[in-house]
C-alpha cells in the first residue's frame, strides 16, 4: 500500500510531467508507437479481413493465421527483431504490428459475415456491384464490429508498447525500465499505472465509438 501511495505521489509531482523526459512526453510517445502499429496493421489487415469476409474465401487460413500470430510471444518477438534489426523503432514497431493483425483480421471479417445473407441478396438484386455491396452495404451494417477489432487490437499494443523502452525507445516504458534498474520501485509502479490509466481512457473512448456506430436498433438493445 505504501508503494502504490508512493506511486501515485511520484506521478501527482508537477515537476514529472514537462521536459522531453517527463510523462507528458513520454504519454505522446506511447500514443505514436501505438497509432503507428495499429494503422500499419490495418492498412494489412483490413483489405485481407474485408475480402474474406465478403467473398468467404480464405476464412479457415485466415483463422489459422491469426491464432499463431496470437501465440507469438511479444517480448520475444522484440528481442529477435532487435538483435536483427539493432536499436531504434523497426524493430519493436515489427512486433506491434504481428500483435494487432489478428484482431483486425477478425473485426473486418466478421464485419462482413454479419450482415443478414437476404441483405446482400437483395441489394444484388438491385444491380450493385460487388464493391457497392461491401462499401454500401455489408461495412456500414458492421461497422461497430470492425471498430471493435480495431479496439482490441489498440488496447493490445497500448498495452505493450512499453516494450519498445526495452531496446531503447521511448515511451511510458522508460519509466518501467529505469525504474527497474535503478530499484526506483515507486517510479516503475508508477509507469505500469500510467500504461494501465492509458489503456482503459483508450478502451473506453473505442467502445463509445463503436456503441455510436452500431445501428439504431442494435444500439437500442
Amino acid at each position: 500500500m505504501t508503494q502504490l501511495l508512493e506511486a501515485l505521489a511520484w506521478i501527482a509531482d508537477p515537476a514529472r510531467w514537462p521536459g522531453p523526459s517527463g510523462i507528458l512526453a513520454r504519454l505522446g510517445e506511447h500514443l505514436l508507437y501505438t497509432l503507428l502499429g495499429v494503422g500499419i496493421a490495418a492498412l494489412i489487415a483490413l483489405p485481407i479481413g474485408l475480402y474474406v469476409g465478403h467473398t468467404r474465401r480464405g476464412r479457415g487460413l485466415a483463422v489459422a493465421l491469426s491464432g499463431a500470430a496470437r501465440a507469438l510471444p511479444t517480448l520475444g518477438l522484440v528481442t529477435l527483431f532487435g538483435l536483427w534489426l539493432g536499436v531504434g523503432l523497426t524493430a519493436p514497431m515489427l512486433a506491434f504490428v504481428i500483435l494487432a493483425i489478428p484482431s483486425l483480421l477478425a473485426g473486418a471479417y466478421s464485419a462482413c459475415e454479419a450482415v443478414d445473407p437476404r441483405t446482400v441478396d437483395a441489394a444484388r438484386a438491385q444491380g450493385m456491384t460487388e464493391w457497392q455491396i461491401l462499401t454500401r452495404v455489408e461495412v456500414p451494417i458492421g461497422l461497430p464490429l470492425l471498430i471493435g477489432g480495431v479496439r482490441l487490437a489498440a488496447v493490445q499494443v497500448v498495452a505493450t508498447v512499453m516494450l519498445a523502452s526495452y531496446i531503447g525507445n521511448g515511451g511510458l516504458g522508460r519509466f518501467i525500465f529505469l525504474g527497474l534498474n535503478l530499484r526506483d520501485y515507486p517510479q516503475m509502479l508508477a509507469g505500469s499505472l500510467l500504461v494501465v490509466a492509458l489503456a482503459l481512457v483508450l478502451d473506453l473512448t473505442l467502445r463509445l465509438v463503436e456503441r455510436l456506430t452500431a445501428p439504431r436498433g442494435a444500439a437500442r438493445a
